[in-house]
């Protein structure tokens, strides 16, 4: 089943690997700010950065660290990343899993992995592997989108996500990300979370070519109930899904191994 994911994933950003350098989600500068200002790299430091795909996160760290190690299990993308980001002579490219980094144990003083988590098939072993290549001490920082703590609004949003991404495989909700973190301890330092705004039309065609696919997923939004309308901020204008609202988290959290 998760080889069978992770074709998915190599797949749909093989196709679509430009529209992850220029989407304004992902290259949102004051996420790029935050993570700076959050892990306080310096130039002592060696980072890793998990499903890098359009590389924005490891190029603003490479400004501060040593070395950046960016990671991605798409080759395409990888490449892609890595042809955009020449000029930055501090990162090395690695095509990688997430659940099974070739790294060896206590490898990195910071870890980060942003927008990415919901396509791994086992966050549990994505979480296993990122403790182990922590040093003690060092910093993992985690954004991704997450589900609503309620089990229908749970079951609403991702299966509205898995119809404009088959290589989407689950948002976990924040208590799951807090347990899977306490399982492998890791100490929460800070966290936030806030609702992301999405233009309707740039997030479907991100994935999505077929218009008929595409209206399925609007029609799926309108048809939505209201208490999900209300929980995503569904906007409709003439008749169209105009934008909606998701839930994102942000988390650092420190290894401590004794």
């Amino acid at each position: 089943m998760s080889d069978e994911v992770k074709r998915h994933v190599q797949e749909v950003f093989s196709k679509n690997k430009q529209a992850y350098v220029d989407s304004t989600t992902h290259k949102k500068q004051s996420d790029l700010d935050a993570i700076v200002e959050w892990l306080k790299p310096d130039d002592s430091h060696k980072a890793l950065d998990i499903a890098t795909g359009g590389g924005h996160v490891a190029k603003a760290l490479s400004s501060h660290c040593g070395t950046v190690f960016a990671t991605d299990l798409t080759k395409d993308m990888l490449q892609n990343t890595a042809y955009h980001l020449n000029s930055q002579s501090n990162i090395e490219y690695v095509v990688a899993d997430a659940e099974q980094l070739p790294f060896l144990d206590d490898s990195f003083d910071l870890v980060t992995c942003r927008i990415a988590p919901h396509h791994f098939p086992s966050p549990n072993r994505f979480i296993e592997e990122v403790a182990r290549v922590l040093k003690d001490n060092g910093k993992f920082l985690m954004i991704d989108n997450v589900a609503p703590e309620d089990d229908q609004l749970d079951e609403f949003y991702n299966r509205f996500e898995k119809k404009r991404d088959y290589s989407h495989v689950r948002a976990l909700k924040i208590s799951d990300w807090e347990k899977l973190f306490r399982n492998h301890r890791l100490n929460v330092k800070q966290y936030l979370t806030r609702k992301k705004i999405m233009p309707f039309q740039d997030w479907v065609r991100r994935t999505l070519d077929d218009e008929t696919d595409q209206k399925a997923v609007e029609e799926f939004f309108k048809q939505a109930p209201a208490e999900a309308k209300n929980h995503f901020s569904i906007t409709e204008e003439n008749d169209h899904v105009k934008s909606f609202a998701i839930d994102e988290y942000m988390v650092i959290v420190e290894k401590h191994s004794s």
